[in-house]
């Protein structure tokens, strides 16, 4: 019904944020790590939207960009993931960590996010990890993500993975050393990316569980 709602912020008291437009205030459900990205009070903001219908009510959910929504509705599908586990998730872990975590089976990464047991851990990966990984949306997810936040080419990261390729790394093994070396290398260059990802993995980060 509403792809994003874009007006002023009213009012950030966890869990919910309100946003004014056009005299209507509205009341839209979020985590932590979103409401702690917001500008101050009385600033412009623009908020991403999914409406939960239910028997009894309708909920507003709100999200900084359309890639955690996306992955908040992939999460949903999951039996026994409601909007509460499925904000708890976004707030406890990056996309691409969560992302990266159901691809390599590591359900003791995932159980740490509150309301999130090993059995369900397990259940999200047996669920979603073949769609996460066959997908060409989780591919651009994280390639975008990764440029817009690092400055870090999506041409440069697929140059890295192929190399890596080359060299006998499986994905599962390599993508979590990426996403680290990532967020620490300083410029667009694949062959600081490349040499900080093969020390990460020469230090056992892909199963440093």
């Amino acid at each position: 019904m509403y792809d994003y709602i874009k007006g002023t912020l009213v009012s950030k008291n966890t869990p919910h944020i309100v946003v004014e437009t056009s005299g209507i205030g509205y009341l839209i459900l979020s985590n932590q790590r979103t409401i702690d990205a917001l500008p101050e009070l009385s600033e412009s903001v623009k908020i991403y939207t999914k409406l939960i219908h239910k028997e009894d009510a309708m909920t507003l959910c709100g999200f900084l960009n359309k890639e955690d929504r996306v992955i908040f509705d992939t999460l949903t599908t999951v039996s026994g993931i409601g909007t509460k586990v499925a904000l708890t998730l976004l707030d406890e872990f990056e996309t691409s960590e969560l992302i990266g975590a159901v691809i390599d089976g590591d359900y003791k990464f995932i159980s740490r996010a509150k309301g999130v047991g090993p059995k369900l851990a397990q259940k999200i990966i047996l669920e979603l990890k073949d769609k996460l990984s066959s997908t060409k949306t989780t591919a651009e997810l994280l390639s975008s993500r990764q440029e817009g936040a690092l400055g870090v080419s999506c041409e440069v990261i697929e140059e890295v993975q192929t190399i890596l390729n080359s060299l006998g790394y499986d994905k599962s093994e390599y993508s979590r050393p990426l996403d680290a070396a990532l967020k620490s290398v300083d410029g667009n260059d694949s062959q600081e990316l490349l040499r900080t990802v093969l020390q990460l993995l020469s230090k056992g980060v892909a199963t440093d569980r």
